[in-house]
C-alpha cells in the first residue's frame, strides 16, 4: 500500500540553478520552486521530505560529492517512503546514473534521477515535467532500482533504466537509452511500460541483487577513436594509469593502419607496461571487421553495454581491487542489453 510520501534529495545542477547576470549558477530557492510548482499543478496528495547533502554544478563533481550522495541515499528510511527522487545536473547525469545503478541494485524502492536542460524559471525548462513524471512513475508502479526521468523537447517524458542511459547528444542535450530502448514513458500523467524484447519486465527489476561497493578509482585514461588520431601522444613516462579505455567507432572498429595512427602499436606499448586496455562499445552479434581481428586476446572487450557503463564498471573494479574482466562480465541491473 502506498504511503504517498517521497524523499527528494537535492544536489544542485541546472535544476537547482537560476540565471544570475550573464551566467547560470546555483540558487537555493530552486528546491522550493520545484516542489511548489508540482503541488500547485497536481495537488498536495504526495508529501515530500527534502535532503540536501551537496549543492554543486555537476560538471564540478568530485568523488567525495558522489560519496556524500551515496551516504544520503543509504541513510533514507526506505520503509517510510514510496520512492526517492534525486535531482542532478545534466552534464554528468549519465555517469552518476550508471554508477548509481550498480551500487544501489539492492534498493527496495525506486530511486529516480531528474534533471533539467534549463533553470526552472526559464520557460524552456523541462525540470518540472521530469519531476512530475518521476512522481507518477513512483506512485503508479512498484519497481525497484535506479531510473532516470527525462523529457526531450517536443516529446513525452521517458523513464530510462539508469544502467542504460547514454550521454546527452551534442548541442541539443537530448538523452536516450542504449539502442534507443527506454523502459517506459509517462503520457498524460500515466506510466506506460515499453514492451520491448530488450527490456526487463516490471517483475524482473524487483529482483534485488548484491550491489557493488561505492569506491571509485579514476586513475584511468579514456581515448575516443577519431580519424587521424595520433597514439604517440599517449605516453605514460611520469604516471602510469591503471587502465586505458578506448571508445570505438559505432561498428566496433579502430584504426590499425599507418604508423602513429596505428592502435596496434599503442596496444603493444600498453601490454609491455602491463596496463590493461578495454575496448567499448562492442555489439557481440555484429560482424567483425578485418581491422579488429588482430586485436583479439591482447585487450579486454566490453560487449553489449554502453561506453558510459564500461567506464563505471572499470572504475568500480579498480576501486575494489577486482579483476576488470570479471566485473565487466557481471550484470548487476540489466546493463547488458543482449
Amino acid at each position: 500500500m502506498k504511503k504517498n510520501k517521497i524523499c527528494v534529495i537535492f544536489t544542485g545542477g541546472t535544476i537547482g540553478s537560476s540565471v544570475q547576470g550573464d551566467a547560470v549558477d546555483l540558487d537555493g530557492r530552486s528546491a522550493s520552486l520545484l516542489i511548489n510548482g508540482y503541488t500547485e499543478k497536481y495537488g498536495s496528495d504526495v508529501v515530500f521530505d527534502e535532503l540536501k547533502p551537496v549543492s554543486i554544478l555537476s560538471e564540478n563533481v568530485q568523488s567525495d560529492d558522489l560519496y556524500k550522495m551515496v551516504d544520503c541515499v543509504r541513510g533514507v528510511d526506505y520503509d517510510s517512503y514510496d520512492g526517492i527522487i534525486l535531482t542532478h545536473g545534466t552534464d554528468t547525469l549519465c555517469f552518476t546514473a550508471n554508477y548509481f545503478s550498480q551500487i544501489f541494485a539492492d534498493l527496495p524502492i525506486p530511486l529516480v534521477m531528474v534533471s533539467s536542460l534549463y533553470p526552472l524559471d526559464d520557460v524552456r525548462s523541462n525540470g518540472g515535467d521530469n519531476f512530475a513524471s518521476a512522481v507518477a512513475f513512483i506512485m503508479q508502479t512498484d519497481c525497484h532500482g535506479v531510473f532516470v526521468s527525462f523529457r526531450n523537447p517536443y516529446g513525452d517524458c521517458k523513464i530510462h533504466l539508469a544502467s542504460r542511459l547514454t550521454e546527452a547528444r551534442q548541442i541539443s542535450g537530448k538523452f536516450g537509452s542504449l539502442m534507443d530502448v527506454h523502459f517506459g514513458v509517462v503520457k498524460d500523467g500515466r506510466f506506460i511500460y515499453n514492451e520491448s524484447a530488450y527490456n526487463p519486465t516490471l517483475a524482473d527489476v524487483n529482483v534485488r541483487v548484491q550491489p557493488y561497493g561505492s569506491s571509485l578509482c579514476n586513475n584511468i585514461v579514456v581515448i575516443k577513436a577519431r580519424a587521424l588520431l595520433d597514439f604517440t601522444f599517449y605516453r605514460f613516462d611520469n604516471v602510469k594509469p591503471k587502465a586505458v579505455i578506448i571508445e570505438l567507432y559505432h561498428s566496433g572498429t579502430i584504426c590499425t593502419a599507418g604508423e602513429d595512427t596505428n592502435f596496434l602499436s599503442f596496444l603493444k606499448y600498453c601490454n609491455d607496461l602491463c596496463v590493461p586496455v578495454i575496448l567499448s562499445p562492442i555489439d557481440s552479434k555484429a560482424n567483425v571487421y578485418a581491422s579488429a581481428k588482430s586485436i583479439s586476446g591482447k585487450c579486454i572487450f566490453s560487449c553489449d553495454r554502453s561506453f558510459e557503463m564500461t567506464i563505471v564498471k572499470v572504475m568500480l573494479a579498480l576501486g575494489a581491487n577486482r579483476n576488470i574482466n570479471e566485473v565487466l562480465n557481471e550484470n548487476r541491473f540489466f546493463e547488458k542489453i543482449r
